[in-house]
């Protein structure tokens, strides 16, 4: 009766499983938003909206439900993770921030928005994502420059940037003319760490400080230093967004119009919403997405990829790139993509030609050294997923019955050997008959 109730639990499982993150539908997949309060599904709707409108599965539950769990079975239920809760101690059911951690280490996605009441356990989450917020727990970003008009100015908490990462893939092609509003706390990013990107930076005159206190001393954060929004995408290509606000995703922010103070410019609408929807975008994979298939080599005049090549041997290589648009897969045109036949180091390096429909080839000789090679293809570009692939492939030296009979080169050689014992039987025949 066990082993049956089991059987029909796993078979429950599988549809489930079927709409997991894989390499050939990028977006067919499963999200998981949890909240402190479930009245943020109403409140941040717009945000929520446009993710099922694109063919997401979104299942909302509080963060500390006791039945909480990502996986089961060994098998992750969800491929995007959203913690749009804050204020959260602990975690219930089995997930905590180890479980955090494993997941994103596994390849899945995580949106993490935080604000002034964020607690120890989302901080930690962040630390171990390469971003750190204000050590102060009372301080939020202010900025008495660029913060919003409105009819009661304020503390000037409601801020207004447009310092956003100039990329394409991250925002799209279809540039955010309005600014952003954000109210929320600051956060840092350590420059020497290149899988962390600023996405939306704050203004000069910005600083992280308690709008309710008087400062005694300068503020740990300020000015370019802070940073609003930030994604990671780690070197398994798992991709993060982290902000300190939580309200900027909100209906009240995406609908508001904004007009930046000194300035007479006025939108009928802030850019949250183009802003906050194309990043889901590339969180989710929907853009930057590549993947390479069909790497292939021979020799010139042959099809069949062979065992062995032998040095100076002319070869062929190439490889199929695509990138998936949110539907399908398309060809990725580029003109930067490199070939390096490796052993210990590049002794070929070779750009790939493309023809426009995704193909990359290119050929060249084999080296004049035999051993154990390999075709190394290693692609990073800002804002997309690292291609890595390598092909190993022997190279062996000339066999004793492969070279030529004579070498051009050695003619020089061939003289000498030849004009020495000419000499010698000159010599030998002028010593003994000589009297």
């Amino acid at each position: 009766m066990v082993k049956l109730c089991v059987l029909i639990a796993a078979v429950s499982l599988l549809p489930i499983l079927c709409l997991s993150f894989s390499p050939d539908n990028p977006t067919d997949r499963r999200v998981l938003v949890l909240l402190d309060d479930l009245s943020l599904k109403s409140s941040h709707s717009i945000f929520f909206n446009s993710i099922k409108s694109r063919g997401f599965d979104v299942d909302f539950k509080l963060a500390d439900d006791p039945k909480l769990s990502l996986q089961r079975y060994g098998q992750y239920l969800y491929d995007a993770l959203i913690l749009f809760s804050p204020s959260t101690d602990r975690f219930g059911g089995s997930l905590d921030l180890a479980g955090v951690l494993d997941f994103v280490d596994s390849g899945h996605d995580l949106i993490l928005a935080a604000d002034e009441s964020a607690s120890d356990l989302i901080r930690n989450i962040a630390t171990e994502c390469g971003v750190d917020f204000d050590e102060d727990s009372s301080a939020i970003v202010i900025d008495h420059k660029s913060y919003a008009v409105s009819e009661t100015e304020g503390d000037h908490t409601l801020i207004v940037s447009d310092d956003f990462i100039q990329s394409d893939v991250i925002l799209g092609s279809t540039k955010v003319e309005a600014p952003v509003l954000y109210k929320g706390i600051a956060h840092s990013v350590n420059a020497a760490n290149s899988l962390v990107l600023k996405v939306l930076s704050a203004s000069p005159s910005a600083y992280s400080a308690n709008p309710s206190s008087k400062l005694s001393s300068p503020p740990l954060l300020s000015g370019s230093a802070i940073s609003l929004v930030s994604v990671v995408q780690a070197r398994n290509n798992a991709r993060i967004t982290i902000t300190g606000s939580l309200d900027m995703f909100s209906n009240r922010l995406l609908r508001s119009g904004v007009q930046k103070a000194g300035d007479s410019n006025k939108y009928s609408k802030s850019g949250n919403e183009q802003f906050v929807t194309e990043l889901s975008r590339w969180v989710f994979h929907e853009r930057g997405h590549l993947k390479a298939v069909n790497l292939r080599h021979h020799k010139v005049g042959e099809t069949d990829e062979p065992a062995i090549y032998r040095i100076n041997d002319d070869l062929e290589f190439s490889v199929e790139i695509y990138e998936w648009s949110g539907k399908s897969w398309e060809p990725y045109v580029t003109n930067d993509v490199q070939v390096q036949f490796y052993m210990m180091s590049p002794y070929v390096l070779k750009t790939l030609s493309t023809d426009q429909k995704g193909l990359y080839h290119t050929s060249f000789k084999v080296p004049d050294v035999y051993g154990v090679f390999q075709f190394k293809v290693e692609y990073q570009r800002l804002g997309y997923t690292a291609l890595s692939l390598s092909k190993q492939i022997p190279v062996r030296p000339f066999r004793h019955n492969e070279y030529e009979r004579f070498i051009p080169t050695a003619f020089p050689y061939y003289g000498a050997s030849f004009t020495t014992m000419a000499g010698f039987f000159i010599f030998s025949i002028v010593y003994l008959y000589n009297k």
